[in-house]
């Protein structure tokens, strides 16, 4: 089978390419830019930009399944950009497997798309989106998400959405280094009691997921048209699990605490100071990342484990000595 993932270079996308090759299939990758860990040996790659409508229509020819990945994440209030990459890319990349006859679309989506503010304690897909989302990141994600599965409720494509949560491990180039960094310069401090549990998912089992979505997505299936969350199925408390990262990279572990109220009251005033003047960048605090850091995400993968015969393979604890062993490797 041909397959393509959108956004090959990132994090998950290059772990999946490496899981669907040594699977037999024929992978090509789409990413914007120049990449350190790109191309992998045996896997194509396409240079391009999925808010370009005219050049996706041409880029997908051939192809027999797409794993849409690309998005931008982050926590900046702006809603601009993420609207631009996250609603109309997808509507392109959708708009490039209709005009190309590719009728299996697996999309990468987050368990931001469901988060009202409110703890999450083994949360199904039965919870709805929120009346109000919380930052651009979220509502914008939902809204694709909305799309693909629509398509298949039309007809148009087999599409199934999955949810990993927080993708951890090594190679990983946003959510360790960012954490990292803060604990370096002194700005990573415990929001709430510190108390607040979490599911967290190893890049391989998240990759190992695609792969699972892909052998079960055909005609009349039960993943069809379905979401999934995706995680270790092994909650750990948060803040005990930052804490076991910094220490084994020689970093002091978090001191510093902040209650949720105060981080909550920055980052309202924060959000509203970017808005208003259209900031680039990102704030150090606000109302998503306060009560992301502060509340309880924890989710069943009873379906996934049904549907799509998903049962992780990487541990947490066997996941974080291969992830020291690479941070001490990379120093």
């Amino acid at each position: 089978m041909k397959v393509l993932i959108t956004g090959g270079s990132g994090f998950l996308g290059r772990v999946t390419a490496r899981r669907l090759k040594a699977a037999g299939y024929e992978v090509t990758v789409l990413c914007r830019g120049h990449t350190r860990f790109l191309p992998e040996k045996g896997v194509g790659m396409i240079r391009g930009d999925i808010c370009d409508r005219s050049f996706l229509l041409g880029a997908f020819k051939g192809f027999d399944e797409v794993h849409h990945m690309a998005s931008l994440t982050g926590i900046s209030p702006v809603r601009q950009p993420f609207a631009r990459i996250n609603i109309e890319g997808t509507r392109n990349v959708i708009d490039a497997c209709l005009h190309n006859g590719i009728h299996r679309l697996i999309y990468t989506s987050s368990p931001s798309v469901v988060f009202d503010g409110d703890d999450e304690s083994l949360a199904d897909e039965t919870r709805a989106y929120p009346q109000t989302f919380l930052s651009p990141y979220a509502e914008t994600k939902a809204a694709a998400e909305r799309m693909v599965l629509e398509e298949n409720r039309k007809g148009n494509l087999l599409s199934v959405s999955l949810r990993p949560h927080l993708i951890w491990g090594p190679e990983d180039t946003n959510l360790i280094p960012r954490l990292l960094a803060r604990a370096r310069r002194g700005r990573l401090f415990t929001v709430g009691n510190g108390q607040n549990h979490a599911d967290l998912t190893y890049v391989e089992n998240a990759a190992l997921a695609q792969l699972l979505a892909s052998r079960c997505l055909k005609e009349g299936a039960a993943v069809c048209g379905r979401v999934y969350f995706i995680t270790n199925d092994e909650p750990v408390l948060l803040w005990d699990f930052i804490d076991r990262i910094l220490r084994g990279v020689g970093i002091q572990s978090v001191r510093r605490r902040i209650s949720l109220r105060m981080a909550y009251g920055l980052g309202v005033g924060l959000e509203n100071i970017y808005s208003l003047l259209h900031l680039n960048g990102e704030p150090v605090m606000t109302r998503f990342l306060a009560l992301q850091l502060a509340t309880t995400h924890t989710y069943s993968i009873t379906r996934a484990k049904r549907d799509l015969g998903y049962v992780p393979e990487v541990s947490m604890n066997e996941g974080l000595e291969r992830l020291l062993a690479y941070l001490k490797e990379e120093n």
